[in-house]
C-alpha cells in the first residue's frame, strides 16, 4: 500500500474513533480492554498521536519519551483527541519522503513505517471505541486489513518479545479468502518467536499445516488483535494453536 493510503485511513478512522468516544461517554467500558474506560482509551490514543507527531516533525535517531498527559476534564478529552489526530495527519501528509527518524520495525522508510503503524494503531482502537459505544463497526478495506495481519505476524510477532510459544512445534495457516495474496504460514516453536511466511497464492502454501484458519481479511485482522471472537472464522485442525494465540498474543 502507498503512504497516502495509510494516511487517508488514519484520517478517516481517527475521526470515527472520536465520534464513537463522544457517543459512548468517558465512563463506557472498552470490551477488548476491560480494565479501561473510554477516557483511558482516548488518553492513550491522544498521547500516541502526539508522540508520533514529534517523531515526524522533530526527527531523532533514538526513541523520544512519551509526552506528559495534561490535566483534562472529561469534556475536554475528545476535542483534545481530535486536535492531536489532526496534527498527526498533517505531519505525515507534509513530511519529506526522505524523513530520517527512529522506528522499531523494518519498513521501506521511516515515513512509510509511521504512516502504516499509526493507521493500524488508530483502526484497531477505532474498533475499540465503536464496540464501547455499541455501534456497528465501520468496515475496513480487505487490502488494508490484510496488511495489518502482515504487520502483526511479520513485524510484532517476529521479535523476541512475542509470547506465542507452544509446548511443542506447530504450524498455523492463516488465509484471507477475500484477498488474493493473503496467505500466511506461521511456524510456532517453544524456543523462539514465531516465524511467518507470506505466500503470493494459496497454492504456494502447499505444505500441510497443523491448523488452518480462514475468513475475510477484516475478521482475521480483528480476531488476531483479539478484538473479535474467532467464531466467524473457519478453523480446521489443532484447536490449541488458535487458543494459544488468544491467550498469549496481546501486544
Amino acid at each position: 500500500m502507498e503512504i497516502t493510503e495509510f494516511v487517508e485511513t488514519l484520517r478517516l478512522d481517527g475521526g470515527l474513533l472520536a465520534d464513537a468516544a463522544d457517543e459512548a461517554g468517558p465512563d463506557a467500558t472498552v470490551p477488548a480492554c476491560p480494565e479501561w474506560r473510554m477516557r483511558d482509551l482516548v488518553r492513550h490514543v491522544g498521547t500516541v498521536h502526539r508522540w508520533v507527531t514529534g517523531m515526524v516533525t522533530e526527527p531523532r535517531e533514538q526513541r523520544r519519551p512519551l509526552p506528559e498527559l495534561p490535566e483534562l476534564t472529561d469534556d475536554e478529552l475528545v476535542p483534545w483527541l481530535r486536535e492531536g489526530h489532526h496534527r498527526l495527519v498533517l505531519a505525515l501528509h507534509t513530511a519529506p519522503a526522505d524523513l530520517r527518524t527512529w522506528t522499531f520495525l523494518p519498513a521501506p522508510s521511516p515515513l512509510a513505517f509511521w504512516a502504516r503503524r499509526q493507521a493500524h494503531e488508530t483502526s484497531v482502537h477505532r474498533a475499540d471505541a465503536q464496540q464501547a459505544a455499541g455501534v456497528a463497526l465501520t468496515p475496513l478495506p480487505a487490502r488494508f486489513a490484510a496488511d495489518g495481519v502482515d504487520e502483526l505476524l511479520r513485524g510484532f510477532h517476529a521479535g523476541d518479545r512475542s509470547r506465542v510459544r507452544p509446548a511443542k512445534p506447530g504450524t498455523l495457516r492463516l488465509r484471507a479468502n477475500d484477498t488474493p495474496d493473503a496467505v500466511w504460514t506461521v511456524h510456532l516453536t517453544p524456543d523462539g518467536p514465531p516465524r511467518t511466511e507470506r505466500h503470493t497464492t494459496p497454492d504456494a502454501a502447499d505444505a500441510t499445516a497443523d491448523c488452518t484458519v480462514e475468513g475475510p481479511a477484516e475478521e482475521l485482522y480483528l480476531a488476531l488483535w483479539n478484538r473479535l471472537p474467532w467464531d466467524g472464522l473457519k478453523v480446521s485442525g489443532d484447536p490449541s494453536l488458535p487458543a494459544l494465540w488468544r491467550e498469549r498474543a496481546a501486544i
